[in-house]
């Protein structure tokens, strides 16, 4: 007899609903002066992932309640439809400080590489499912799906936008991991990989300088080094009990990207290392939840996407905390739930949701 599915994990709920809630404080308070700036409506943005949260509860309830095992039948076209954005969005892609990153829609403005990060993550999920042991295998099993990954990852980092490139890689060989892969074949694939991140950071004087800056910014205060610097500014501005909610002074055109890569540093600003400890906690109960939902899961599939959702909003989660305050060298990648975005908080809730739904399916056990 077929179990009645069970109700979704509601501790993982409720650390969600609050980070989108702090996200959309923290998104008010680092862009009301842009948008006074804009056009004199301090609200501009926040009425915007105002709406967009709306969207992403939705689509979070929409998941929760569609059982995960359609998603199986999306996984090649999914994984097509975003090499084919991925592709599009080089061509007529919005060019927003010198990175193609967005397909404008009008009324929003879509970036392909969230999509192509979720589609990468189910396709991997079912393919690694699918093989069994035949993972082990280096050229029927593992090449395949890593030419893929990489294909993704060089498409990605020709927008540029490498701290996304990075997750999607690192994510995929986290799975081949989770999925049985034999280890002396991701040994191998991670020496080639730190050979060509080496490549990557000395071919292009962007990178190199932002590593050379990452070990001290000071050597060019006012142009590589500025982000870093401005970003410490407002984390050690903060104190333990913060400047008060609103009283930022580096979002007044001192800190680039205040309210999307760099949110984080605002907040620790704002509400010091209290708060800042509390964003860092309440995601690491949701890295707990996320990989215990996956444990939990009734099968193979379930397992991988699970774990593949979870390390995704974790790897972007520690990127984004690290580059603020000053522990990882400088990338663009939101926080998730938390930085203002329309493309991000949806694809963060939408992975919510399916991790949720994933709770509500009964693992069948065997009777001993």
């Amino acid at each position: 007899m077929q179990k009645r599915p069970a109700q979704p994990d509601l501790i993982l709920f409720t650390v969600v609903v609050v980070l989108v809630s702090m996200g959309l404080v923290m998104v008010f308070s680092a862009s009301s002066v842009m948008g006074l700036a804009a056009d004199r409506d301090p609200y501009h943005f926040f009425r915007l992932q105002s709406i967009w949260a709306g969207l992403g509860l939705i689509s979070l309830f929409v998941l929760m309640k569609v059982d995960y095992q359609v998603f199986k039948k999306l996984a090649l076209p999914g994984v097509i439809a975003s090499f084919i954005l991925l592709i599009l969005v080089l061509w007529i892609g919005r060019d927003i400080g010198g990175a193609r990153r967005w397909i404008s829609l009008g009324f929003f403005n879509l970036q392909p590489s969230e999509v192509a990060k979720l589609a990468m993550v189910n396709f991997t999920a079912v393919y690694i499912s699918h093989k069994g042991r035949k993972i082990r295998r280096l050229f029927s099993g593992l090449v395949p799906l890593l030419t893929i990954a990489l294909g993704k990852f060089a498409l990605i980092l020709l927008a540029p936008d490498f701290g996304t490139a990075a997750a999607l890689l690192f994510t995929t060989v986290l799975l081949l991991f989770a999925g049985g892969a034999y280890l002396g074949h991701l040994m191998a694939a991670a020496v080639a990989a730190a050979v060509g991140f080496r490549q990557l950071i000395v071919g292009q004087e962007y990178r190199l300088r932002r590593i050379l800056t990452f070990r001290d910014p000071w050597q060019d205060p006012a142009d590589a080094g500025w982000n870093l610097i401005q970003s410490l500014l407002a984390v050690g501005s903060g104190g333990l009990f913060g400047l008060g909610l609103g009283a930022s002074r580096q979002k007044f055109s001192y800190l680039p990207e205040h309210h999307t890569d760099f949110i984080f540093a605002i907040l620790a600003e704002e509400l010091g290392f209290i708060g800042a400890a509390s964003v860092v906690a309440l995601f690491a109960v949701l890295v707990w939840r996320g990989y215990k939902i996956a444990l939990d899961a009734q099968d193979t599939y379930g397992m991988l996407l699970g774990v593949g959702l979870t390390t995704l909003l974790a790897f972007q989660a520690l990127l984004n905390m690290g580059v603020a305050t000053g522990s990882l060298p400088i990338t663009g990648i939101p926080l998730p739930f938390i930085s203002y975005g329309g493309s991000s908080l949806l694809t963060a809730m939408a992975s919510a949701g399916i991790l949720l739904n994933i709770s509500r399916q009964p693992r069948v056990r065997k009777p001993r």
